[in-house]
C-alpha cells in the first residue's frame, strides 16, 4: 500500500445514525425469523453503537432461495447483457464514492481503523476493485479449440450460481467488494454474511445496491454469526460456492462442510505468518518503514503481517535500534481524532489473546525492546510492541497473533534464511529488501508464498491475484485470475458437414 496523500482528508462525520441495521433479502429489509438480534460496539469506546438483525439457518434458507431464483434460465439478471451488469456495477462504484465519507467514518467507528486509513485506503481500493470488476464483465470469454475431426469446438465461461461469501472483520468493505464485484461481473448471484464484529458497511451497501437497481435476489446480505449462518451458508445444499476470508481453523471447518454436503466450490484467503527478509545491502531507511507498515498497519490485525522479520547479522543491532526508534513515535487514541496514529484492537476476545502472546515471549526469552501492556482506561489498545532476540521455535515467531507485535530475528546466510522463512504451515506473503537483483530474483522464487514484495510491502492492486501457497488458502482473489474462480468452464463440440482450417 503506498502512504496516502493526507491532503485531501476530509473531517469525519459526528453523530452518524446505522440507519441500515436489518437482513437485506430480494431488495427488501427483513427482522429475523427467531426475533433476536444482536449488539455491535465502538472497540475505541467500548459502547454500543446500535443492534443488528441476528441472521441464522432460517434467513440463510430464504436468502438462498431468493438468490436461486434470480439465476434462473430466463429471469432478468440472466438475460441481462454483460455491458449492462458492467454499467450496474460502476453506477454503484458511483454511489459508493458519493457516500465515501459516511463509509470511511462507519469503517472507523465500528472497525477502530484509523480515519485517514478507512477514507483514503480502504474506500481507493473498493472504489478501483469495484471500478475493474466492472470493466471486466463483457469481457469474459471463451475459445474455439481446433480438435480432430469433422466437429466445431468451443468452450463458454458461465458463472458458477449461487455464491456465499463470507466477510472478515478486519476488511469488512474491501473484502466485501472484492468478493461481491468479481462475483456480479461474471454473472453470480450471492448470499453475504459480514462479520458480527463490522456489519455496518456491508449493510449500508445494500442499501446502495438497491438504487443502483441491481434485480431483487442477485445480492442478498445476512448479518449473523459464524457458527450459525456461516455454518449453513458452507453446509448449503443448494450454493454452489463458497468464498471466505478469514482464520486458517474456520477455513477447514468450511471446506469440510463443503464436501459433506455438494461439493460445493470454495475459495479460501486464510493465515499467514509472513516472512519479510533485510539484507545487508538493502535500503536501510525504506527496509525499516517498510517492515514496520507491514506488520503494525491496522494494528497489526492483517492477514499478510511482516510478523516474521529476519534480519541479516551485520546490520540487526541497527535495525532493531531503528525500529523501535519508529514504534515508540505512535500516538493511540480515538481513531477519528486528528493527530492520532494508532488505534483499538478489534474486541476483547482479540486484546486479550495479544496479550497473552506476548507475555509467551517475554516467558521464552525473547528480549521486551518497547511497549508489551494495554494502553489507556477504556477501548481495547495495545502499545505498539517490538521484540529482539527472538528464535523460531517462540510462540511470537509461529503463531498468528494479528496485533502490533514486531519480532525480529537475526539470520547468517541466504540459504539459511530461505529455509527458515520458508519453514512454516503459511504461504500467503512475503517480503524482500535486498539492492541486488541476483539476489531479489533468487530469494523470490525460492519463498512458498502467493505474493513476494520485492523492496516495498504491502502493495495490493485490483489488476494483481491475491491468495496464499498452502495452509494461507486455496485460489486467488482480483485480477483475472481471481475471475477464474467465479466460472464454470463449459466445452461445446458441434458436428458439422465439413471443416476448413
Amino acid at each position: 500500500m503506498l502512504s496516502p496523500d493526507t491532503s485531501k482528508l476530509p473531517t469525519p462525520l459526528t453523530n452518524v445514525k446505522f440507519q441500515y441495521t436489518k437482513i437485506f433479502i430480494n431488495n427488501e429489509w427483513h427482522n429475523s425469523v427467531s426475533g433476536k438480534k444482536f449488539p455491535v460496539f465502538n472497540p475505541a469506546t467500548e459502547e454500543k453503537l446500535c443492534e443488528v438483525e441476528e441472521g441464522d439457518k432460517e434467513d440463510i434458507e430464504k436468502a438462498v432461495k431468493a438468490a436461486r431464483q434470480a439465476f434462473q434460465i430466463g429471469s432478468p439478471w440472466r438475460t441481462m447483457d454483460a455491458s449492462e451488469r458492467g454499467r450496474l456495477l460502476f453506477k454503484l462504484a458511483d454511489l459508493i464514492e458519493r457516500d465515501r465519507l459516511l463509509l470511511a467514518t462507519m469503517e472507523s467507528v465500528n472497525g477502530g481503523k484509523l480515519f485517514v486509513n478507512s477514507y483514503l485506503v480502504d474506500l481507493d481500493i473498493s472504489l478501483k476493485a469495484l471500478r475493474y470488476c466492472a470493466g471486466w464483465s463483457d469481457k469474459i470469454q471463451g475459445r474455439t479449440i481446433p480438435i480432430d475431426g469433422e466437429f466445431f469446438t468451443y468452450t463458454r465461461h458461465e458463472p458458477i450460481g449461487v455464491c456465499g461469501q463470507i466477510i472478515p472483520w478486519n476488511g469488512p468493505l474491501i473484502i466485501l467488494i472484492w468478493k461481491v464485484a468479481t462475483a456480479l461481473s461474471c454473472g453470480n448471484t450471492v448470499v453475504v454474511k459480514p462479520a458480527e464484529q463490522t456489519p455496518l458497511t456491508a449493510l449500508h451497501v445494500a442499501s446502495l445496491i438497491k438504487e443502483a437497481g441491481f434485480p431483487s435476489g442477485v445480492v442478498n446480505i445476512v448479518p449473523g454469526y459464524g457458527h450459525t449462518a456461516g455454518a449453513a451458508i458452507s453446509s448449503h445444499m443448494d450454493i454452489d460456492k463458497v468464498a471466505f476470508t478469514g482464520s486458517t481453523q474456520v477455513g477447514k471447518m468450511i471446506k469440510e462442510a463443503a464436501g459433506k454436503s455438494n461439493l460445493k466450490r470454495v475459495t479460501l484467503e486464510l493465515g499467514g505468518k509472513s516472512p519479510c527478509i533485510v539484507f545487508a545491502d538493502a535500503d536501510l531507511d525504506n527496509a525499516v518503514e517498510a517492515a514496520h507498515f507491514g506488520v503494525f498497519f491496522h494494528q497489526g490485525q492483517i492477514c499478510i503481517a511482516a510478523s516474521r522479520l529476519f534480519v541479516e547479522e551485520s546490520i540487526y543491532d541497527e535495525f532493531v535500534r531503528r525500529s523501535v526508534e519508529r514504534a515508540k513515535k505512535y500516538v493511540p487514541g480515538n481513531p477519528l481524532t486528528p493527530g492520532v496514529t494508532q488505534g483499538p484492537q478489534i474486541d476483547k476476545k482479540q486484546y486479550e489473546k495479544i496479550l497473552e502472546l506476548i507475555e509467551s515471549g517475554k516467558k521464552e526469552g525473547a528480549k521486551l525492546e518497547c511497549g508489551g501492556d494495554p494502553w489507556g482506561n477504556k477501548g481495547y489498545f495495545i502499545q505498539p510492541t517490538v521484540f529482539s532476540n527472538v528464535t523460531d521455535d517462540m510462540r511470537i515467531a509461529k503463531e498468528e497473533i494479528f496485533g502490533p507485535v514486531q519480532q525480529i530475528m537475526k539470520f547468517k546466510t541466504l540459504d539459511e534464511v530461505i529455509k527458515r522463512a520458508n519453514n512454516t504451515t503459511y504461504g500467503l506473503s512475503a517480503g524482500v529488501f535486498t539492492k541486488d537483483l541476483d539476489k531479489a530474483v533468487t530469494v523470490s522464487s525460492a519463498l512458498q508464498a502467493g505474493t513476494v514484495w520485492v523492496n516495498c510491502y504491502g502493495v495490493v492492486s485490483a489488476q494483481c491475484p491475491f491468495g496464499g501457497f498452502k495452509m494461507s488458502g486455496n485460489g486467488r482473489e482480483m485480477g483475472e485470475y481471481g475471475l477464474h474462480e467465479y466460472t464454470e468452464v463449459k466445452t461445446v463440440t458441434m458436428k458439422i458437414s465439413q471443416k476448413n482450417s
